[in-house]
Formats: C-alpha cells, sequence, structure tokens
C-alpha cells in the first residue's frame, strides 16, 4: 500500500480543487450570483494554497497561508496594471480563470477567508495525533 505524504495529500487536495474550480465556473450549476462569483474565487485560493503546501511541505499551515494570501493579493492587485497583451489575455479563458479581470478589494477577501479555513484543514489534518510525515 502506497504511504500517504503531506505532499502527496496536498498534491492531491490541490488537483481535486482544481477541478471543482473548473466545474464551478464552466458548468451550468444554476449558482446564485453571488455564490458563483465568491465561491469561484475562494477555490482558486484554495488551489493556491493547497500548491504552495505542496512544493514546501515542510513549512506549518501559517507560512503556507502568508504565502498563499501575498500571492492571491498580487495576482488581484495585477488587474489594476493595463499593457495590451495582458489585457488581451486575460479576454481569453484562460486568462480570465487564472488573473481575472477587474479588480475587486472583495475578491482578495474572499481570497483571504478561503486561504485560512485551507491552513486550518491543513493543521487539523496534519496537527493530529495520528498525523501524516511533513517531510515530503
Amino acid at each position: 500500500m502506497a504511504t500517504w505524504t503531506r505532499r502527496s495529500i496536498t498534491l492531491a487536495a490541490a488537483v481535486v480543487t482544481t477541478f471543482v474550480g473548473l466545474a464551478w465556473r464552466l458548468l451550468p450549476l444554476g449558482l446564485p450570483p453571488f455564490w458563483f462569483k465568491y465561491g469561484g474565487s475562494a477555490l482558486w485560493a484554495v488551489m493556491v494554497y493547497w500548491i504552495g503546501a505542496a512544493l514546501i511541505p515542510r513549512w506549518p499551515p501559517s507560512m503556507i497561508a502568508l504565502a498563499a494570501c501575498a500571492v492571491a493579493a498580487v495576482v488581484e492587485l495585477s488587474r489594476l496594471y493595463h499593457a495590451p497583451g495582458i489585457d488581451a489575455f486575460r479576454m481569453t479563458l484562460a486568462g480570465k480563470l487564472l488573473l481575472g479581470r477587474f479588480f475587486s478589494i472583495w475578491d482578495i477577501v474572499a481570497y483571504w477567508l478561503a486561504i485560512c479555513l485551507a491552513a486550518l484543514i491543513d493543521g487539523v489534518i496534519f496537527d493530529s495525533p495520528n498525523k501524516a510525515p511533513r517531510s515530503n
């Protein structure tokens, strides 16, 4: 039986979160506008957190959360910068999903709340008495 490490679990969580986020944004789920907008934003931020946890599994959840919050804020703030090339990319499906199109401080709030929730879940999973190892 395979040994599950923190890296493999968080990488799996990133993959699952990515697929849920894509379904959230692309499938006609009939979600109310608030849940469609901020649920998708929250899932994107959680994906950023899990990728960080998979890349640096020895870091505690609080450090990963700080890094993920910084990445999310920088991506959101980048929407204030406009140049023809980047604006053209933002209009593509990949650009909409990865960078978004319009700046909103409320997106940063959604990102940070979602990242805090992911860090809390991470801490509960890996800081329990029967936790998986932090290495690898």
